[in-house]
């Protein structure tokens, strides 16, 4: 059966700040599937163009091997937007993401922005993916669409601390003022067939409400789930990895999949539970996240 390939796994992004250098140079090192290098949130004002600089030299010289590199830049009305891409753009990591999107015409205008850039530096279209943030009502009013516009756009996300604020609510752990949000953010990534990260759980301290959290999350259809500190990762990943049941039954679903797709049959039964089409694709979807390879079941 063909299975989509996909070159990193998606249940860890880490945050980066741009302007610390020893976590820039050990990225990989913390067991997140893939970082994300901030030239936003996470630098003062003052700090931008410093951070600009050393994310820039970082992506040249610093090797992430095992980590898909995504780098936040600045929003392009800022007065850092702009360079943040001319200079980023050329370096090509593997995803740029844009924070707080709003509207067709926004992405519209960055996407261009960022083709312009490749276009002058003699650069593909198709090798750095776009990642858009959602932060606010109106983003959320406009998901689908945003989402939908281009094919370069491969996840989108919910920033739930911007959104809390732009919705005029204190985000509570129990993240019930954005549970509606997150179902929206959810239903549109998975219309357009794309990625959808969880917002950042900013309790550091507090283990069992990050693994609430992130269970709930895996429930609702998020791919995996931003990170502020190392020390979630683990708890988050393990999550997000097939347990030892999943995958075994997972492997009996694709099994009998294969032997009665040799006979003709579609639809089946597996321990008295009927298997179609969808069934199968989650029971690869299961394997696929445990590395496991159907031709070796």
């Amino acid at each position: 059966m063909e299975q989509k390939i996909r070159t990193f796994k998606r249940r860890t992004m880490l945050y980066i700040p741009g302007n610390n250098p020893a976590m820039l140079q050990q990225g990989s090192v913390y067991g997140a599937d893939g970082v994300l290098l901030d030239l936003e949130d996470a630098v003062a004002l003052n700090q931008k163009d410093a951070a600009r600089i050393l994310v820039s030299h970082m992506l040249q010289y610093v090797s992430y091997e095992g980590c898909e590199v995504t780098v936040r830049v600045n929003h392009i009305d800022t007065p850092f937007g702009e360079e943040d891409l001319k200079q980023i753009v050329p370096l090509q990591p593997d995803a740029i993401r844009l924070p707080k999107v709003e509207t067709i015409d926004e992405i519209s205008r960055i996407i261009q922005l960022v083709e312009d850039i490749e276009n002058a530096h003699e650069l593909p279209h198709d090798k750095m993916k776009i990642h858009v943030m959602i932060e606010t009502a109106l983003g959320v009013q406009n998901v689908y669409d945003i989402a939908n516009y281009s094919s370069r756009i491969d996840a989108i996300s919910i920033g739930g601390q911007d959104l809390a604020a732009d919705m005029q609510l204190v985000k509570t752990n129990d993240g019930i003022g954005i549970d509606y949000a997150r179902k929206q953010i959810v239903m549109a990534a998975k219309a357009c067939k794309i990625d959808v990260f969880d917002t950042v759980y900013v309790d550091v301290e507090n283990e069992e409400g990050l693994r609430e959290e992130a269970e709930y999350i895996k429930k609702l259809g998020f791919t995996g789930k931003a990170i502020i500190n190392p020390r979630q990762i683990e708890i988050v990943n393990e999550v997000f990895t097939p347990t030892e049941k999943e995958i075994r039954k997972a492997a009996k679903i694709v099994k009998a999949f294969e032997r009665n797709k040799k006979e003709g049959i579609g639809v089946f039964a597996v321990d008295g539970k009927m298997v179609d089409a969808p069934v199968v694709q989650r029971a690869l979807r299961v394997l696929e996240m445990a590395d496991i390879d159907v031709a070796d079941i």
